[in-house]
């Protein structure tokens, strides 16, 4: 049996943390503990950088050097390094966000092809990871994921987003690094799907180089997967499913009442947890054909994958599961499952602090409406920081009486 204590080392959890480093921690988690104040704080913050008042330094010693690696590859290597010492791996993901010209997804998509370089080359950085939207406009996904027909110059944009999309899949492909798409939200959802599809089919024949993300939070996500397994047997090719709980939950909500349609979204928190522990253990039930990469801060949904695999007699590295979270959050699942010997790796955004600000702000809104979430982080690491002021204090006893 799997002990269910394992998770709750924060030796081992906050090994790499300094003193100052976990003092940080406290106290963003004890701010993003008031949903009002992180409401408050994003508006004023996003304001601020409106008004290009000088905040940006403010934001990178906090809340950035929490959640983000540094502003550039360079800044992230001495990390990466760190953790890998610790058995944990690094995803390296360029977290700039809202672009709309050919131009600018052209540098995106360089970035990525750097990154995917960079994976092959570096044992301690085995993924890469791009995002739909990050190679073509937000438009161009929902038409076609509304299958309304584009004009002539739509068309052509259509096929360079695809060739884009076809760029960074072979040469993950050619280089054997495995590459996975982000999720986006449902209405533009379908294409990527489609277009993902295509590239497992593609480059997946032997092995899973290809992952697409789902999103448990939607409730059709299991009977998504059952669907693209039966097309994947009858046609040769493997999956990769990167599974999450989501990220959008708030607007899918909003835009189907303004719109007037079923919420795509799971109708409770509860409900979530069982469909994403479903997805996931049809993911490890069925592993000759799909590779899951297990993306959850949720400890049952962690602990419930381990048991699984010690049901099953797999090993702890089996190379067709891996399990990830956040940097900056539940280092107490990630620093215990690579000490086990688990393959687990964090997801490590970095890139010019005030492009980076929009993927901050979702981490301290998820961190304040997540229930239990901040409350679980806070906790952790207030008992580290009472474990190591008791080892002061023992060690502060132990020199009086020496001398």
């Amino acid at each position: 049996m799997i002990r269910k204590k394992i998770f709750n080392d924060t030796k081992t959890a906050f090994k790499l943390k300094s003193d100052s480093d976990l003092d940080r921690a406290i106290f963003l988690f004890t701010m993003m503990g008031k949903p009002t104040l992180v409401k408050t704080g994003i508006a004023a913050t996003k304001m601020s950088l409106k008004m290009n008042l000088p905040v940006e330094g403010i934001i990178k010693k906090t809340i950035f050097e929490q959640f983000a690696g540094g502003e550039t590859m360079e800044d992230c290597k001495k990390t990466i390094h760190k953790m890998y010492k610790a058995n944990l791996y690094s995803i390296l993901d360029y977290s700039v966000e809202g672009k709309a010209t050919d131009e600018e997804f052209d540098a995106a998509l360089e970035k990525k092809l750097k990154l995917i370089k960079f994976a092959s080359e570096n044992e301690e950085s085995p993924f890469a990871v791009f995002k739909p939207t990050g190679v073509g406009r937000f438009e161009i996904w929902e038409k076609k994921t509304a299958k309304l027909s584009l004009d002539e110059t739509e068309k052509e944009e259509w096929d360079r987003v695809k060739n884009r999309v076809e760029k960074l899949c072979k040469t993950a492909y050619e280089l054997k690094v495995r590459l996975y798409a982000d999720g986006e939200e449902t209405w533009m959802q379908t294409a990527a799907d489609d277009l993902v599809e295509d590239m497992m089919r593609k480059y997946n024949k032997e092995e899973a180089i290809i992952f697409n993300t789902l999103q448990c939070y939607r409730w059709d996500r299991i009977e998504y997967l059952k669907n693209l397994h039966e097309r994947a047997r009858k046609e040769g090719f493997k999956i990769g499913a990167k599974i999450v709980r989501g990220a959008y939950m708030e607007k899918e909500n909003k835009r189907a009442k303004k719109l007037g349609y079923t919420t795509p979204i799971c109708e409770s928190k509860e409900a979530t947890d069982v469909n994403f522990n479903s997805v996931m253990s049809y993911c490890l039930a069925n592993l000759e054909d799909i590779s899951v990469f297990i993306g959850t801060h949720n400890e049952v949904s962690n602990y419930l994958a381990l048991q699984i695999m010690e049901d099953k007699n797999l090993t702890n590295d089996d190379s067709r599961i891996w399990f990830s979270q956040l940097f900056g959050m539940s280092d107490n699942l990630s620093y215990n499952l690579a000490k086990k010997g688990y393959n687990a790796a964090k997801l490590m955004p970095f890139g010019p602090v005030k492009d980076v600000v929009p993927y901050l702000m979702r981490r301290a809104q998820e961190n304040s409406s997540v229930k239990g979430q901040t409350g679980r982080e806070l906790s952790l690491l207030l008992e580290e920081r009472k474990r190591r002021k008791g080892k002061e204090a023992r060690h502060d006893r132990q020199e009086k009486e020496n001398f």
